[in-house]
């Protein structure tokens, strides 16, 4: 296992010619995507941007993650039809399922879809999927969604995230009678920062540029406290503006108070922090466990390897806690930013550089010509309208129910549509032709379909249809 590496990570950027298009982006243009924002090389501009946001930004509300419970799936010619995305080629893979390029008919631009099988999560978390014995009472999975709490939890963080250094989720199609798990993200054409290793690693301008980003990021994320747990390059992907956006919140752990005591390990083994790697049960700072990873993420950066590291994941573990820090002889890098490093990468998490302190640093402002938003400049909480969140989540109406409402509207009558015309022509339903605009006569006898009332009940794709014919059968025997 190769501890400096991920399975998930992207396809290798050459991070040193930014005009050199990147395998995603050759697709991207050859399906004319055009881009809403020119680009500058590698985020670097003829003057330095200024990060400080305005009042009106910073109060700007986040549109809400749409949640999506029924979906419709086709396969075309040259893609996958889900509802209105078009899902077309595969641009990542993960451990239990694939990314792949998703175009939004109705927004007309182009997202990326994370597809999770739901199966395949469980098989390879050992859950075996048993129905009960016919007539059984007991819950069918008691414990079958277990290996799914991680993946929900990743959704239920991002959908109250919104920040320029965070990545977003768009939507979250998830339909009980289907298998795969779909969350559509922003589309980070440029990929990740870097890959690990690599022979051509980032300049300490360039290197700057980016941590200053993960700062901000990262200060947003303990703002709304929650800690990251796996920051690394792979996961800090470019946006077309150039910018760092940190993703992946798959082991990421919400926290009360000011900090979260956490046990266990979490990540990226090359990029966890030495006080996890304990026999004993104990628990640590989550905010210093963050720190550390930017520690080794920052080494990355500048000597394009990880600080410590071995293949063999004891041997790994032993490095990080017993071994010194050392720098390479080349590239060389300035005293200021060597003083950074070894301040995040202090093994001891209780004299550990905070982040307030980093943001200070005198290599991350240029010794204070470049200084940093205050956090309650980028980190303000939060704001949703009432509106916002009641159209959150959108339902799509089950097929029957829009033939059935269709028929109504087309036909002036409330008989079945679905019912046989040898039945229809014995017993006729047909509403006189005032009835539409005096319902208030019926009174107690007009029995509104069940089906018109909850259009979103979960169900199997074959029981759709099952409930269009109860009211008939009433109506028959009350005959």
């Amino acid at each position: 296992m190769r501890a400096d590496t991920d399975p998930e990570c992207g396809t290798e950027m050459d991070s040193e010619n930014p005009e050199n298009p990147t395998e995603l982006e050759d697709l991207v243009a050859a399906i004319n995507i055009t881009a809403n924002r020119l680009s500058p090389p590698n985020g670097f501009r003829t003057q330095r941007p200024h990060r400080k946001m305005s009042l009106q930004e910073r109060r700007l509300a986040r549109q809400p993650t749409i949640e999506t419970k029924r979906v419709s799936i086709t396969d075309g010619e040259d893609c996958v039809q889900l509802n209105q995305y078009k899902l077309q080629n595969e641009i990542g893979k993960g451990s239990y399922g694939v990314v792949k390029l998703a175009y939004n008919e109705d927004a007309e631009e182009y997202y990326a879809m994370k597809v999770v099988s739901k199966k395949r999560l469980m098989k390879q978390c050992g859950f075996i999927r048993r129905r009960p014995s016919q007539g059984s009472q007991l819950d069918p999975y008691p414990q079958a969604l277990l290996p799914l709490d991680k993946v929900y939890k990743e959704i239920a963080i991002l959908k109250k995230l919104n920040h320029h250094n965070v990545v977003k989720l768009v939507e979250v199609l998830d339909d009980p009678s289907e298998d795969g798990l779909h969350m559509a993200f922003e589309l980070m054409k440029k990929g990740a920062v870097m890959e690990v290793p690599t022979d051509t690693p980032l300049t300490e301008e360039r290197s700057r540029f980016y941590f200053r980003d993960v700062v901000l990021g990262l200060e947003y994320l303990h703002y709304h406290k929650i800690i990251h747990r796996d920051i690394k390059p792979t996961n800090l992907l470019l946006g077309d503006d150039g910018h760092v956006k940190i993703a992946d919140f798959g082991v990421s752990r919400e926290f009360k108070g000011t900090d979260a005591l956490l046990s266990g390990t979490a990540g990226t083994p090359a990029f966890m922090a030495p006080e996890t790697m304990t026999e004993l049960e104990q628990y640590f700072s989550g905010k210093a466990l963050d720190l550390w990873a930017m520690g080794v993420t920052l080494y990355c950066f500048v000597f394009g390897k990880c600080p410590f590291y071995d293949e063999n994941i004891i041997a790994l573990h032993k490095k990080i806690k017993k071994d010194p820090l050392v720098f390479p002889e080349t590239p060389t890098i300035s005293n200021s930013l060597k003083d950074l490093i070894e301040k995040l990468l202090d093994k001891n998490p209780e004299t550990r550089i905070t982040l307030p302190e980093v943001k200070v640093h005198p290599w991350v402002t240029e010794n204070g010509t470049d200084p940093l938003p205050l956090e309650e400049e980028h980190c303000t909480a939060l704001e949703l309208t009432e509106e916002e969140v009641k159209n959150s989540i959108k339902l799509i109406p089950r097929l029957s129910t829009v033939i059935l409402v269709k028929s109504m509207l087309r036909k002036r009558s409330f008989s079945n549509p679905f019912e046989c015309q040898a039945r229809r022509a014995h017993r006729s339903m047909s509403a006189p032709g005032g009835l539409l605009t005096d319902l208030a006569k019926l009174g107690s006898s007009l029995h509104i379909h069940s089906s018109l009332r909850k259009v979103s009940r979960e169900g199997s794709r074959e029981g759709e249809l099952e409930d269009l014919y109860e009211d008939e059968a009433l109506a028959e025997s009350a005959e």
